[in-house]
């Protein structure tokens, strides 16, 4: 069961199959990336890190959770490899937030066993950021 206590107000469009929100509250977001044969890449069912990271950066734009954030900046570490099947399970926690600026630290694991650890750099802008400036006249 889904505990949302506040509602999500960016990334709406994520796809759940890609990492699914379980939880979130003010400062903190729960996905769960349950990884699929069509994340692999080989036969033995090695998933592809982009898709741990993905979910990792989706858990941490949750967090932040205001319409416009985006990520600047990103330093990960893949500390053991998922598999297909494997339910990875993704929980931040706020290092840093001062104005605009944030700072979020992501933890993957699988049955307690830490998979990736990311620190997350995020900025909240004023409008979207392929919104084209108005011209002044």
């Amino acid at each position: 069961m889904d505990n949302l206590e506040i509602e999500l107000k960016t990334h709406k469009k994520f796809l759940p199959k890609y990492g699914r929100l379980v939880e979130l509250k003010k400062d903190y977001a729960k996905v769960v990336l349950d990884t699929t044969e069509e994340m692999s890449v080989d036969e033995y069912g090695l998933i592809h890190g982009g898709f741990t990271f993905g979910a990792a950066d989706f858990c941490a734009m949750a967090t932040v959770n205001e319409p416009y954030v985006v990520l600047v900046r990103s330093q990960s570490e893949f500390l053991a490899p998922v598999k297909v099947g494997e339910s990875v399970i993704f929980e931040s926690e706020v290092l840093m937030k001062e104005k605009r600026k944030w700072e979020v630290k992501v933890t993957g694991k699988i049955n307690d066993i830490k998979v990736y650890e990311g620190i997350f750099g995020c900025v909240v802008l004023d409008k979207h950021v392929l919104k084209k400036a108005k011209k002044e006249k």
